[in-house]
């Protein structure tokens, strides 16, 4: 068999001296019988510019790490075909023919082809006889017989990596169209094409379904594994399988159990050709059981405390789904403080008294039997210190103050502690989880430790209590937290998150089909976490256990194919599985030997329109994989580049129909066992224009008008034109008439008026033009239309033609698109080349709008095409259709690549660079540079090379020389002008010394000045770039004052002496080097230097605040200066009070450094007040920072009132539970106004408001809420004033006048006061006039000696210590009643009874017995009780 050499072979052959290279080559219908091709190349000479690392680095990588490098060659052969070379060389160490050892070349075959280049070296020559091999030559080779074989010698370790990289690079597969004859007509193995899910779960009342179906001609027969053991189907009546198919149907409408059938089922189908196995089906039965009855005493727990409802759910298959609800079927509200965890669990944050008004019921719903069981419900009862469950509370700016409940820092409900650990599988969900307790309600925050969450696959859950990541991959591990945070502090969650990964694919085995003695592959490549293990069966069977197979290898997760026979068919299973889960995957191997087949009818017509692309498809199967090839007009070379392109599944592409593209095309489809053609005929048509095209027309109603639209179209097609109106078909009706070429309107009316569009259209294309009627009354006088219509982009120019053909010009000719009502200002020509950028457009020119002809100057050796694009006031167009290509022919450069730099990479190289030139100015093929470069002082000889690319390195170089550098543009047509020397330098190093007698002085507490000596320029090695200053704070002179010590740096540009660093802390130690800088980076650092800045100002003070609590007080708070640069001695603080330009006097206090507060009493309750805060250190004052006193809510600037209606000046007077609401406005009498207000629940609410009806009265306020009010116009409601804000009073305010300071309670007070004053002194008074008297008891009982109260026989009736009078007591609500006694004031006379007055007041006296007869004097008979002293001035 001879091989007709390409143009690249031949160059090739016609540069090699001495040394030879091998190269094998492969039909591209996958024959591989024989050594194809050898090529010669020199030892010194490069393989495309690449030493032999370099060739192996450059090919494409295998899965092995091989690489392999292609370039295609045409062979003489019947029919003559394409073949693909893989290229192999020869260098020093030996021969490399990979292809060689893939194929079993005949190495008789490969010496015919060497003996016609020069002897190989004896080395080579020993490995050349090691590649001779014996095999039988399959069915279809041009040679019978065997080969001798050679003993085998182990080749270098790099061998074998590419010998094993061609094996895989063989695998190819066929693929079977899904012609329906073809497919009923081949054999194949079985494949699964249905089945149940691996984890299949039933509903128990239905029948049981395993699904298993497959497909293979012979069809395939079926049976079933149980638990790894066959699985009688006819010994059960219940089972049975479905006609033509492996599906197993259970049926239990006579009885049974469902659970009895449960385990592990796995199908098998299978024909003569293979077994096919589907996954191990794992049957489980649906189970929801019952809740265990239970009786739940009621939750008693504290209002504020955290509380978990647990809902223990019964476990069932699959697991329910948990909501709670009450007992009524009420669902539970749910927000930020109650929420059901993912257990099933309700969590409170914190209980409240209203979560008494409900019960709490957990309820599981069961997907299979759509059952809902409902758990006995919870009631709580909560305890609480403040027992009315006020509605108005909830809305509270601070519930649980109101409430008495105790503020509490947060704490995990769940999870426990302050770390726990999470897996998740990789491609399932991440459901992170954390509830938290505490007052207020924790809000809760997502991190990721290390970088940020997944925005495109994280959300938030569960009122942000739980993340969610969806289809987690190995990134997303790592460790996570949830920070729960309330006013009260904070406390934050790890969690550790480790993805493991159940097996996935890499590379699925497919389904191979090849031709007898083809070689191919089955790759079973997953991963996983942990790594899976790969297991291969056959038909069903480990494959260890298979009969053995010589043309079959295992390679670990590859099976290799070689030489396969009708013998090798089979179905292949591989398993992968790890802990997580398992793969399984079938894939068969079937061996086809068919002719090639057309598959499209014969015969078949395409029509296509002049300048079009168009694809002739010619589909065809065989095995081998047969060669196409496409003909025209039955002669010619194969048609392929150019205006032409084969794809690989056979359709030929024509990028631009032309005239001479018109006549018949055959594909020709070609293997080893014959041959197949069809023809398609190509007519191309012209295009269908409009070359009149209808014009914009105004007319008068009643006339006549006529619209043209003249057509040219190929005679053999059928030409239809039609008419739009307004982009919508016309109907012609009595008025009109519709000509070939025109459209008449009589009588024309207004409602004629507008776009009009004719349509000419072919089978094939069509042609739009579009003109505007306007209609005109009778009066009106004509204006123009242009103005008024509406504007838009031009359409795209058309009919592009080249005319008058230079070598350096062309003539291009385009007709105009319509303008669309604004005049084409300018056209674009634009052009593109197909050598250097194909597929990018260029700007050549721009010419008139009023030309539509150009003559372009053109550059050599260029294939252009040009297209036109229109521009108007409005835009671009779209561009043109492409014109044809024109070439000019080649000349040398005129001119050479700019911005040449010659510059180190390295510091014993150069790398000279420059900006390559484009298509328009390379005149020429194979464009390439030479480059010269010699040093600039020696003035030796120029050393050269030639460069295809931009960037040549010159190795070997001295540290920082200069070179003088030449770049010349060189094509096949000669040499560019000579060009101009530029100056480059070779690598810098490091410097190698360092500055010395670095001298620093301090200039003030943040700046130095620095000199130093200059290093020698022998030293620097490079450029001097700067010298460097790196400096750090060491520490602070204040004790206990953390300082950061990382190293800044200054530059000093240029050969430079001194300098100066800025910006430096005071009251700091700081150390200080300096480096000499190049372009390589630092030299060696100086010695460190040591230096203290002295005191400064403090900056300012942090996070100044001012508060306002109510109208007399303002509250002034700060921290201290993140850096005092000092020791601080006080703060000092200035305010001042104003109101609009009016502005009080300054007020100066000074402070201690340790005060951060301050109390500021307010004199004028309606000024505003400015504070400036700074701080001191003995320098002076640092930094001020000021802050002004909020104004107050309801306050409204009053304005002038504009000449626009419009309203202003909107006042608000809250209280507790209303508002007065005055504004002004400049509307008139009887306008009738909105007020709206919203309040901070976002609730609105309006109050029309009549005419003149000012004040207004807003009555249903609450206490302590926020508002937001505004007031519109009703009959136009974009009339609005500003927006304003007020807060109304609390219940009980600080804000409010106290009652105490108002005059006439003090009045009230101080007359209450001295009444009871006179009255005590009253009081006194008479108990003075009164005293001791005697007593005699009517008893014979005298009394005791002892009784303390006994003083010469009388009782003293004194109000010792306020206490109240014997014989009475004090009722619980505070009077003075009478106690009960067994005494009578009758008992107390001496003869009678007592006698009273008129009104019934005792008047008689009543003395004690006593033994004495004689009494110790006379006293006075009336009580002295203060009692009866307040009773007697009554």
């Amino acid at each position: 068999m001879g091989v007709t050499r390409s143009r690249e072979a031949r160059n090739y052959f016609d540069s090699t001296q001495g040394r030879a290279a091998v190269f094998s080559l492969r039909p591209t219908f996958r024959e591989k019988k024989d050594l194809a091709g050898i090529l010669l190349r020199p030892k010194s000479a490069s393989w495309d510019g690449l030493g032999p690392k370099k060739c192996l680095a450059s090919l494409p990588t295998c899965p092995h790490g091989g690489r392999l490098r292609r370039h295609w060659m045409n062979q003489t052969m019947a029919p003559s075909g394409e073949r693909l070379i893989d290229l192999c060389a020869i260098w020093d160490a030996g021969v490399y023919l990979p292809s060689a050892a893939c194929n079993r070349a005949s190495s008789g075959v490969a010496r015919k082809r060497l003996n016609e280049a020069e002897k190989l070296s004896s080395v080579q020559e020993a490995q050349l006889k090691r590649l001779e091999v014996t095999r039988p030559r399959v069915l279809g080779s041009r040679e019978r017989g065997q080969v001798p074989r050679m003993a085998r010698q182990p080749p270098p370790p790099w061998v074998h990596a590419a010998f094993l990289l061609c094996l895989l690079s063989l695998g190819g597969a066929i693929e079977i169209p899904m012609d329906p004859s073809i497919q009923n007509e081949l054999t194949q193995p079985p494949t699964i094409t249905k089945q149940s899910v691996k984890d299949h779960i039933v509903d128990p009342r239905d029948n049981i379904l395993i699904e298993c179906e497959a497909k293979g001609n012979p069809a395939p027969s079926f049976h079933w594994t149980r638990n790894s053991r066959f699985f009688n189907i006819a010994k059960d009546p219940r089972v049975s399988m479905r006609r033509r198919s492996g599906t197993l149907v259970i049926d239990f409408r006579s009885g049974g159990r469902p659970e009895e059938y449960e385990g592990e089922y796995q199908c098998f189908a299978r024909n003569k050709f293979g077994t096919a196995l589907s996954n191990r089906i794992r049957l489980q039965v649906s189970k929801s059981p019952l809740w265990p009855k239970e009786n739940l005493d009621p939750v008693v727990v504290q209002e504020g405390a955290p509380l978990t409802l647990q809902c223990n759910p019964p476990p069932g298959l699959p697991s329910p789904v948990i909501f709670w609800m009450s007992s009524s079927m009420e669902p539970i509200t749910q927000d930020k403080r109650v929420s059901q965890g993912h257990n099933g669990d309700l969590y409170f944050s914190n209980v409240m008294l209203q979560d008494m008004q409900t019960d709490y019921s957990c309820n599981a719903r069961f997907h299979f039997t759509h059952t809902i069981q409902q758990k006995n419900p919870f009631t709580l009862k909560v305890l609480t210190n403040h027992p009315y469950n006020d509605s108005s509370l909830r809305n509270h700016p601070d519930m649980y103050s109101a409430r008495g409940v105790a503020e509490r820092t947060p704490s995990f409900m769940y999870p426990q502690g302050t770390a726990s650990s999470q897996m998740v599988l990789r491609g399932m969900d991440l459901l992170l989880e954390c509830i938290a307790s505490g007052v207020p309600t924790p809000d809760i925050a997502w991190y990721k430790k290390g970088g940020d969450l997944p925005s495109d696959k994280a959300k938030f859950e569960n009122f942000n209590k739980a993340l969610r990541i969806t289809n987690v991959s190995e990134e997303d591990s790592g460790e996570y937290f949830c920070l729960a945070s309330n006013k009260m502090g904070s406390i934050r969650h790890t969690i550790s998150v480790r993805v493991k990964a159940a097996p996935y694919w890499l590379d699925e085995p497919k389904n191979l089909i090849l031709a007898p003695g083809e070689d191919g592959r089955l790759v079973c490549r997953a991963n996983g976490n942990p790594k899976p293990t790969v297991q291969w069966m056959v038909n069903g069977e480990p494959l260890q256990s298979a009969p053995p197979n010589p043309n079959r290898e295992v390679a670990g997760d590859t099976i290799i194919f070689r030489d396969t026979q009708i013998s090798s068919r089979a179905v292949y299973q591989c398993n992968t599985s790890n802990e997580h889960g398992y793969l399984l995957a079938n894939a068969f191997v079937s061996v086809l030997d068919v002719p090639p087949r057309m598959l499209s009818p014969r015969n078949q017509l395409i029509r296509v329109i002049l300048y079009n692309r168009t694809r002739l498809d010619c589909p065809f199967f065989g095995s081998p994989i047969p060669t196409l090839r496409w003909f025209k007009n039955g002669q010619g070379s194969n048609l392929d580049g150019g205006n032409y392109h084969v794809y690989e599944n056979g359709s030929l592409e024509i990028k631009m129909i032309r005239k001479e593209d018109q006549g018949i095309y055959t594909c020709v489809a070609t293997n080893i066992l014959g041959k197949a053609e069809n023809q398609v005929r190509l007519e191309v048509k012209d295009p269908t224009r409009i070359y009149r095209m209808p014009e914009d027309q105004v007319a008068k109603r009643g006339t006549t008008v006529q619209l043209e639209c003249r057509v040219k179209h190929d005679p053999s097609l059928k030409l239809t034109v039609s008419w739009l109106k307004d982009d919508e078909p016309l109907y012609i009706g009595n008025r009109m008439k519709k000509e070939d070429d025109s459209l008449t309107i009589f009588g024309v009316a207004e409602r004629d008026q507008g776009s009009y569009t004719c349509v000419a259209s072919t089978e094939l294309d069509q042609d739009l033009a579009k003109a505007y009627l306007t209609v005109l009354a009778d009066q009106a006088t004509p204006t123009n239309r242009l103005a008024a219509l509406p504007k838009g982009r031009p359409d795209r120019p058309r009919d592009l033609e080249l005319t008058d053909l230079a070598e350096r010009s062309v003539r291009l000719t385009w007709i105009p698109g319509d303008a669309n009502n604004s005049p084409i200002t300018d056209y674009v020509v634009q052009f593109e080349e197909d050598q250097f950028q194909p597929g990018v457009w260029h700007d050549h020119s721009k010419y008139p709008g009023s030309v539509n002809s150009a003559v372009l100057r053109l550059s050599p050796y260029v294939n252009y095409q040009f297209r036109v694009i229109a521009i108007n006031e409005v835009g671009s167009s779209h561009p043109s259709l492409p014109s044809e290509r024109y070439r000019t022919s080649g000349a040398p450069p005129e001119s050479n690549p700019g911005d040449v730099k010659g510059e180190g990479t390295r510091k014993n190289n150069m790398e000279i660079t420059w900006t390559p030139m484009n298509a328009t100015s390379a005149f020429g093929p194979n464009l390439r540079y030479i480059v010269k470069w010699r040093r600039r002082e020696t003035r030796e000889a120029w050393n050269n090379v030639t460069v295809w690319g931009s960037r040549y390195v010159v190795g070997q170089t001295p540290v920082y020389v200069p070179y003088e550098i030449r770049v010349q543009a060189e094509n096949d047509f000669g040499k560019g002008p000579e060009p101009e020397s530029v100056i480059g330098y070779s690598g810098e190093d490091y410097p190698r010394a360092a500055p010395t007698e670095v001298k620093v002085r301090v200039m003030n507490s943040t700046a130095i000045s620095l000199q130093w000596n200059r290093v020698y320029s022998d030293t620097v090695q490079g450029q001097l770039r700067e010298y460097r200053a790196y400096y750090w704070r060491e520490s602070s002179l204040l004790k206990n004052l953390w300082v950061s010590q990382k190293r800044q740096q200054a530059s000093f540009p240029g050969d430079r002496l001194r300098g100066m660093v800025s910006r430096l802390f005071p009251y700091s130690n700081y150390k200080l080097e300096m480096v000499v800088v190049n372009g390589r980076g630092d030299g060696p650092r100086s010695e460190t230097k040591e230096f203290t800045t002295p005191e400064g100002v403090p900056s300012a003070p942090r996070r100044f605040r001012v508060r306002q609590p109510n109208l007399e007080t303002i509250n002034l708070e700060w921290d201290h200066p993140e850096h005092p640069n000092g020791i601080m001695i006080g703060y000092t603080l200035k305010y001042v009070a104003f109101n609009g330009t009016k502005v009080g006097k300054q007020i100066v206090e000074n402070f201690s450094p340790n005060q951060t507060k301050f109390t500021v009493q307010r004199t004028d309750p309606v000024s505003r007040y400015r504070f400036t805060l700074s701080a001191r250190t003995q320098v002076g004052s640092g930094e001020a920072v000021t802050e002004e006193s909020p104004a107050p809510p309801n306050e409204a600037t009053p304005t002038a009132a504009p000449d626009e209606q419009s309203i202003w000046n909107v006042t608000v007077l809250p209280n507790s539970k209303w508002a007065n609401i005055t504004w002004k406005h400049n509307f008139g009498p009887g306008t009738d106004f909105v007020v709206e207000y919203i309040d901070s629940n976002h609730t609105k609410k309006t109050v029309p408001v009549k005419a003149q009806a000012q004040p207004i009265q807003l009555t249903d306020l609450y206490p302590g809420m926020t508002y937001t009010l505004r007031v519109y116009s009703r009959d136009n409601e974009g009339i609005s004033s500003t927006v304003i804000t007020f807060m109304t009073s609390t219940a009980y305010t600080n804000n409010q006048a106290d009652i105490a300071t108002q005059g006439w309670f003090i009045g009230l007070m101080c007359a209450i006061a001295l009444l009871v004053l006179i009255l005590l002194i009253v009081c006194f008074i008479k108990r003075s006039r009164g005293g001791k008297y005697p007593v005699r008891e009517k008893k014979d009982v005298p009394l005791g000696p002892e009784d303390p109260k006994e003083e010469d026989g009388s009782f003293d009736y004194s109000d010792e210590d306020n206490k109240p009078l014997q014989g009475s007591q004090t009722s619980l609500d505070g009077t003075i009643k009478q106690q009960e006694s067994d005494d009578s004031l009758v008992d107390y006379g001496e003869g009678g009874e007592g006698q009273f007055n008129e009104d019934g007041s005792f008047i008689g006296q009543y003395t004690v017995k006593k033994d004495k007869e004689e009494t110790e004097g006379n006293e006075s008979s009336e009580a002295t009780s203060p009692v009866n002293a307040i009773y007697s001035l009554a």
